[in-house]
């Protein structure tokens, strides 16, 4: 399988290896990107990634919860220059929206786009919001939560990365502690909650990883397979305590795990973290184009 310089350059955006590692590994996976990608973390040259893809577009993550019915919603509305997406107006957009989809529950972005907002539909909003502001808007992808526990949303740094969680059996007082979980999804990006929730292929890929690693290293080259094998089955716990909610380190306070600090004041039932712009691809443009692009759609 052929590859290009563009894909010497995608696994090294994800990969974080150097230009000539990412060559060779496409070179030895015959210019297959994911085992190109597996050969560099057995080659302990790149570290794993839990999401693959750059973060390249702009826009911004938005949140809604309608608290008396039980609704809540994250939404990630995208455009094309981080000015745009900074500004108010964007923002206004983003809200409207997540509004709507709590109140129509859409199965998805296509039936979301058939609603209705200010007497017409929303893709006839997002089409005229798209003329006003001068670039193109588009809906990617939303969440929707109904409960009859509690949720608790994140927006971080205008809309960069939203976190929606879902509380079961939550007790008076919990409300900071909720919002501290939160703030733990989206500072550390968990995969899973809990470590049974892990699939078992996921598993058993990271300890085949972790085996080649270790044949590769002086130190545990000669030592027989089933010793390596316990060693690795071992070594899990690091994997649970980067992955998973509950056994993560607390961000506040590093000496507790994520399930000791909410104790039994209530009980974490989902959460949804997204990342705006994750896998999109952006086109380069530097800050005084984006301006002046600016200045021209206002004069027109």
């Amino acid at each position: 399988m052929a590859f290009t310089a563009k894909d010497v350059m995608e696994l090294r955006e994800k990969s974080g290896a150097g230009m000539l590692d990412c060559k060779k590994a496409l070179i030895d996976a015959d210019g297959d990107m994911e085992k190109a990608a597996e050969l560099l973390r057995e080659r302990g040259i790149a570290k794993a990634v839990k999401k693959e893809g750059r973060i390249a577009a702009e826009g911004a993550v938005g949140a809604y919860v309608c608290e008396k019915c039980g609704v809540g919603v994250l939404l990630e509305i995208n455009c094309e220059s981080d000015f745009v997406s900074r500004g108010e107006k964007f923002h206004e957009i983003v809200n409207k929206v997540a509004k709507v989809v709590a109140e129509n529950k859409p199965a998805d972005v296509e039936a979301l786009n058939a609603c209705k907002l200010e007497s017409a539909t929303v893709k006839d909003y997002i089409t005229n919001m798209t003329a006003v502001i001068g670039e193109k808007i588009s809906i990617r992808r939303f969440a929707i939560y109904e409960t009859n526990g509690k949720i608790e949303t994140y927006i971080h740094m205008g809309g960069k990365v939203g976190v929606m969680v879902e509380a079961a059996d939550f007790k008076a007082g919990g409300e900071e502690t909720l919002h501290d979980v939160a703030l733990q999804i989206a500072a550390s990006n968990p995969s899973y909650l809990v470590a049974a929730d892990v699939p078992a292929e996921v598993l058993a890929k990271e300890k085949e990883i972790m085996l080649v690693q270790m044949q590769n290293d002086e130190k545990n080259k000669n030592k027989p397979v089933a010793i390596l094998e316990k060693i690795i089955d071992g070594k899990m716990g690091k994997y649970y305590s980067e992955n998973c909610l509950m056994e993560q380190a607390f961000v506040k306070d590093d000496s507790q795990k994520v399930a000791q600090v909410i104790g039994s004041k209530f009980k974490v039932v989902r959460f949804t973290r997204f990342e705006m712009g994750q896998g999109l691809e952006k086109k380069s443009e530097n800050l005084q184009d984006e301006v002046q692009k600016q200045i021209d759609a206002m004069k027109k």
